[in-house]
């Protein structure tokens, strides 16, 4: 599609052209007209020498808050089944906000060296997610990840310390993304990644870095209206319109084919918890809050 915005920094925009990267800053107007480029962003920029201006961002297929990028082929979530084992709302808080993008999303769960990834990669499978069990010590599940999200823009997003950047390292050696230990006394990674970042593997594929986040950060992200929190929970789809109330919640009402979907094994405990707490974050936003 043409230039592409594959890092910003400091109110630097670094675009990928058929010349290489240009450092290039925002044209005024836009920032006058609150249009603020993301990573991701077709865009068409001007040229002043070996620097450049972007003129102007290209409709998006799609956009995230947190990670701020745009127009993403697959996200990929990387939990951690070791230190810090990575908690299951975070996981699914994240597949919500794809889901309500649009963007198709990928389960991978690291470490499987340290400790069994299955347990957790069982919950993912049931509830319909592609899943890749993985290690990235010893390459385990690398060569079918990096065959799954070929000629994609794919984005990496998980928990501080579940092994992101050596994760993107095994699938391009030649990247050389900064990797830190996980703190033993505080269980949980250090951020290594500062900025989002995309990088090119050739064929059209580009994965792209995004900062660890924590529990705290998951509020901060795409809010999900309570009447739309059934559609991004792709194993209630064969229940829904099936309970005795049309607006059920699938809470606490009568008949609900959902909760039955759940006695009956066919729905996992927690992701329906999550569904249940992420109900409850829902009700306290106010319509304002909500993105259109």
């Amino acid at each position: 599609m043409g230039d592409r915005i594959i890092k910003a920094l400091s109110g630097f925009y670094y675009v990928q052209t058929a010349d290489g990267v240009v450092e290039c800053r925002a044209r005024g107007k836009m920032r006058r007209e609150k249009i603020s480029p993301l990573v991701g962003d077709f865009v068409e920029i001007s040229r002043q020498g070996a620097k450049g201006t972007v003129e102007a961002v290209l409709p998006r297929r799609n956009e995230f808050i947190r990670p701020a990028v745009a127009n993403i082929d697959v996200l990929v979530v990387l939990a951690s089944c070791a230190i810090p084992v990575t908690e299951p709302f975070l996981i699914d808080r994240v597949l919500a906000v794809a889901a309500k993008q649009n963007v198709p999303a990928i389960v991978c769960v690291n470490k499987d060296d340290l400790a069994s990834g299955e347990k957790l990669a069982h919950i993912y499978r049931h509830a319909g997610y592609p899943v890749f069990v993985t290690s990235a010590e010893t390459g385990e599940g690398i060569d079918a990840l990096r065959e799954a999200i070929s000629g994609k823009l794919a984005v990496f997003t998980g928990n501080s310390g579940v092994g992101k950047s050596s994760i993107l390292n095994r699938l391009a050696p030649g990247l050389a993304v900064p990797v830190a230990d996980v703190s033993e006394k505080l269980g949980r990674g250090r951020h290594t990644t500062r900025h989002i970042e995309l990088y090119a593997l050739g064929d059209g594929t580009y994965i792209g870095d995004t900062p660890g986040f924590s529990s705290f950060d998951t509020e901060r992200m795409d809010l999900v209206r309570k009447e739309e929190l059934q559609d991004v929970f792709p194993e209630f789809a064969p229940y829904i319109g099936r309970c005795q109330f049309p607006d059920c919640a699938h809470r606490k009402e009568p008949n609900c084919a959902v909760r039955a979907a759940l006695e009956s094994g066919e729905i996992e405990q927690t992701r329906y918890d999550s569904y249940v707490r992420l109900y409850e974050l829902a009700k306290e936003i106010k319509e304002w809050e909500l993105n259109p």
